[in-house]
Parts: C-alpha cells; structure tokens; sequence
C-alpha cells in the first residue's frame, strides 16, 4: 500500500528537459505502446526520424516492459532506445525481468516512469517530469488489477486520486494504464476525466479503434497496440503460441528479430493553458527490418 506517499513533500523523480524548452502554446508528443525486443527497437528508430520531421514533437515516450527480449529492460537496450530520440520510458507488470530498474545505474541515467501502485517501484521511479515551455509536463505509469494477477498492486483508481493530490493537482498529467481488461480501461478514463489531460492503454498489444477527446478534454485510448514482429502472435513467435493453443508443446517464447515489423503509436496535441488535448491521432506503419 501507498498511503505513506501523501506525505512525502517534495516531487518524485528529478525534471528532465525536453528535446525543446521553447515557448510555446501547444505540446506536441509521440508516444509508442510496448516496444516488443530487438526488431521493436530498431523499427522505432527507423521510423522516428520522419515522424519528428512530420509532427515535432517536444517528446517522445515509449513503453518498455518488453523491451529486451521480449521481458524486461537492460543498460543496453534502454541506451539504444534513448539514441533513438525516447525521452521518457514507461514500464508494466514484466519490467522486472531481467536488470533491476531501481539499479542506480539505470535509475540515474534513464527517466523510468515505473507502476506507481507497485510495491515494487522505488520514490523517484513513480512519476518522471519533463519540462517543455516552461511548464511541468508529468508522466505516470499504472497497473491494472483485472486478469493482472500481480501480488500487492493497489487499486490503480486509488492511486492517481492520492498523486494527483500529492503532485498539487498538476494541469499537464499523462497516464500510462498498463492493463488487459478494456472495461477496466475505459472506467479509469472517465474517473480521471479533467484531471488528467491524456490516458492511454498499454499492454495488450493490438491497438483499439477508440481513439477519443472526452467532453472535459482528457484524451483517451483503450490501447496504442504494440511495435514489434508483425509476423507473430503479440510480438512472439507464432509457431510457439499455436503449439501452445493446440497442446502439442510448451516451448519457451521466442522472438523474432528480423523481417516484418509493424509500429503502433499516438500523436498528441495539449493545450499548455488548459492542459486539454486538441489533437488525437493514432500513427501506424509497417516496414522490413533486417
């Protein structure tokens, strides 16, 4: 539980400047659902340079759970996600997997928005802020509850209320909901409607078709869909989950590092004096990666 967090007096996590501190009245962002493994990371990297020419955006946030093979984030594969152009990383229930996101090295040198209703996520892992215009622009990762199975969560619904009063009611608010069932999804997206000014779904990997501005402003999308081996079934091999559906087999997952590639990401506008969104619109792209 983290009740305890309504008495800490100062932000969570360290500010971290934007590609732009220009003034400005609108901020642009690019934000890319779960980059699925090797073939996820090199397809954003193919992919960014033409979309920051397109939309210029003042950030660029991604979730990495399934960053490194598949689970979890490592030095390495964070370093080739940050030379891409990312400026913030969100995480999930599979973060953990592999190096420990709250290893000083990776918490002092990568901006990780981690599940803030996890026991398992460190103070300044619990909210990132990047600073574009001026203004404080904060990101917060969540994770559901329904089909989650993870020990220990708290409700998610709880949890914003809690940070958005400790964080003072901030007007620029992202949230990460990193979640499976879309009931639970769409429920938080009205709960926080007004107070946060974006929510948008990770985790399932296939991007929902309801991409939408509510009537208090708060943008919602039940999920951005994943970028990684188009050829599979959600990023794994294929022929390792229709083993599993069929129950000839019970391989390990495996995942695809070459070949087709699809790329799933939402283009917001935000009202800097409002903190609403004016623009809504998911980017899809498929590609070769060799």
């Amino acid at each position: 539980m983290l009740y305890y967090w309504v008495d800490i007096p100062r932000m969570p996590g360290k500010p971290k400047k934007a590609a732009s501190s220009k003034k400005t009245d609108t901020i642009h962002l690019i934000i890319f659902g779960d980059v699925v493994a090797r073939i996820g990371r090199a397809a954003v990297a193919e992919v960014l340079p033409a979309w920051k020419k397109t939309y210029e955006p003042h950030a660029v946030i991604a979730n990495v759970e399934n960053l490194t093979h598949g689970r979890g984030i490592t030095e390495k594969s964070l370093r080739e996600l940050s030379a891409a152009g990312i400026s913030v990383f969100t995480g999930g229930n599979h973060v953990w997997s592999k190096e420990d996101p709250a290893n000083p090295e990776l918490a002092s040198a990568f901006p990780l928005a981690l599940p803030a209703n996890d026991p398992r996520t460190i103070d300044a892992q619990r909210v990132q802020t990047l600073t574009i215009g001026g203004q404080k622009l904060f990101v917060l990762n969540l994770l559901g509850q329904v089909f989650m199975h993870e020990e220990g969560t708290e409700n998610p619904f709880h949890t914003f209320d809690k940070l958005y009063e400790t964080l003072q009611r901030p007007k620029l608010l992202l949230v990460d909901l990193h979640a499976e069932a879309t009931s639970e999804k769409v429920a938080f997206g009205f709960h926080v409607e007004g107070r946060a000014s974006l929510v948008y779904g990770t985790h399932t990997h296939v991007p929902t078709a309801d991409a939408r501005v509510l009537p208090l402003g708060t943008g919602y999308v039940s999920d951005i869909g994943m970028t990684g081996s188009d050829d599979s079934v959600l990023g794994v091999s294929k022929e390792v989950i229709m083993s599993r559906f069929l129950g000839t087999a019970k391989v390990p997952f495996e995942y695809p590092e070459t070949g087709a590639a699809q790329v799933n990401a939402l283009y917001c506008e935000l009202d800097m004096k409002t903190g609403k969104v004016t623009t809504l619109k998911q980017l899809h792209k498929k590609l070769t990666i060799k």
